[in-house]
């Protein structure tokens, strides 16, 4: 679930004391890509009190490290929730008086995320491990939740972790799709009772999300063991965009390490073979996948890729036929039809092909971007305007922000269509 960028986090933050209580449910579908790139599931996600018991296969097989050079990068567990020396600092100093006047919760919430304090960011453009995110005043969704989760054990807080049950968000980037997931935190207190701890039933939600994205979404329990695992498997997707394969491989086999149960860094590490041309270590990774869980359309799709690539076409089609099934249209497929209709100069079609996707995914910054394009060539200015805001609203990095604002400032400014086509490409 992707968060606006370059936005002060504090509008954004759905803060509440209650105790936690049930919601009406809400359906959630999985996406899916029917073929033709690499996917990746990049999963930035969340929190509930009672995980379940973690699934333990046998994975030491699946690994095949001497076919990898030694990573470039520190891959350290501890690292990831870490207090640096200016966090404590921060502690000590900042937070005292808030602390001291409100609470340790709301306390925390205020030193963290009110507009005169660290003036966060969103920023998706990298996954931070808690000290880097603090340093930078920015991160993703997964790197808040780790930096306010690592505060807030520092404070003695009770911290749960929850995956929001969302309709997973698709992006494209290098030619990998990437499907995001979200995640929040509750943070509890602990009193004592006859000398034993207690929970207190006063808890605080944070989540990183404007409320109508999540708001009614059940949420289920993750561990701290799976937050690490999010966040080796980020780090691993990021590194294989960037073409750092070793690195990526190292990663993704750490984030497997870290929580045998977290599915999404199966599917990572078998990219990541058949990206280092490990066929037949991929194939043995996607099956396991789906043995693991038999409905995974990401498995599939990527085993159905890998298997068209040796000419294995009667089983590839077999599960292609499964995928479509599951998901008729894949992720961007409006989409790039959408493209082809505009480059014909059709841009009704464009404008009806790009309506389609914003309706699967109105978050997708890239998809407002488009359709404002073509209300623009329709000459439908007032609509242009609306959704390029919302483009510069959805946008998931510091430099996309700055983009749109300043084509939406041309366009208020100057209300001229050419400015616009000037640069076709957000």
């Amino acid at each position: 679930m992707k968060t606006p960028s370059n936005s002060l986090l504090s509008p954004f933050l759905s803060r509440f004391l209650s105790t936690l209580q049930n919601v009406p449910p809400n359906i959630v579908t999985n996406g899916s890509l029917v073929l033709s790139f690499s996917l990746l599931l990049l999963i930035l996600s969340s929190c509930a009190l009672a995980p379940p018991p973690p699934i333990r296969p046998n994975i030491d097989h699946l690994f095949i490290d001497a076919q990898f050079k030694p990573p470039s990068v520190s891959i350290n567990a501890d690292e990831v929730f870490a207090l640096s020396d200016e966090m404590k600092r921060f502690i000590r100093i900042e937070m005292a008086r808030q602390i001291k006047e409100k609470g340790t919760q709301a306390g925390l919430f205020d030193a963290l995320y009110s507009e005169k304090q660290l003036k966060l960011f969103y920023d998706a453009e990298r996954t931070r491990n808690a000290a880097e995110t603090f340093d930078t005043r920015s991160g993703n969704c997964l790197s808040l939740v780790i930096m306010t989760g690592a505060f807030a054990k520092e404070l003695g807080l009770r911290v749960h972790y929850q995956r929001v049950l969302v309709d997973e968000s698709w992006t494209r980037n290098s030619g990998i799709f990437f499907a995001s997931g979200h995640v929040n935190l509750v943070l509890g207190t602990t009193f004592y009772l006859s000398n034993n701890p207690v929970e207190s039933t006063q808890t605080m939600t944070i989540d990183f999300s404007p409320p109508a994205q999540t708001q009614w979404h059940r949420s289920e329990a993750i561990r701290e063991q799976t937050i690490i695992a999010m966040y080796m498997n980020n780090r691993a997707a990021e590194a294989l965009v960037r073409g750092q394969i070793d690195d990526a491989y190292w990663l993704a086999r750490e984030a497997i390490k870290q929580d045998a149960s977290f599915l999404s860094a199966y599917n990572t590490l078998g990219v990541i073979y058949r990206h280092h041309a490990n066929i037949d270590a991929a194939e043995q990774v996607f099956n396991t996948l789906l043995a693991l869980d038999h409905k995974n359309l990401q498995a599939m799709s990527n085993l159905a890729l890998l298997l068209r690539e040796q000419a294995r076409f009667e089983e590839a089609n077999l599960i292609l036929a499964r995928l479509e099934q599951a998901q008729p249209f894949a992720p961007y497929y409006f989409f790039d039809q959408g493209q082809n209709a505009f480059q014909r100069g059709d841009y009704e079609a464009a404008k009806s092909f790009f309506q389609r996707e914003v309706k699967r995914d109105q978050y997708n910054h890239e998809f407002q971007f488009w359709l404002a394009i073509s209300y623009f060539k329709l000459g439908e200015i007032s609509k242009a305007k609306k959704h390029l805001n919302k483009a510069m609203e959805s946008s998931t990095t510091r430099k996309e922000h700055d983009l749109y604002a300043a084509k939406l400032d041309r366009l208020t400014s100057e209300g001229m269509p050419q400015r616009l086509r000037q640069t076709t490409q957000p």
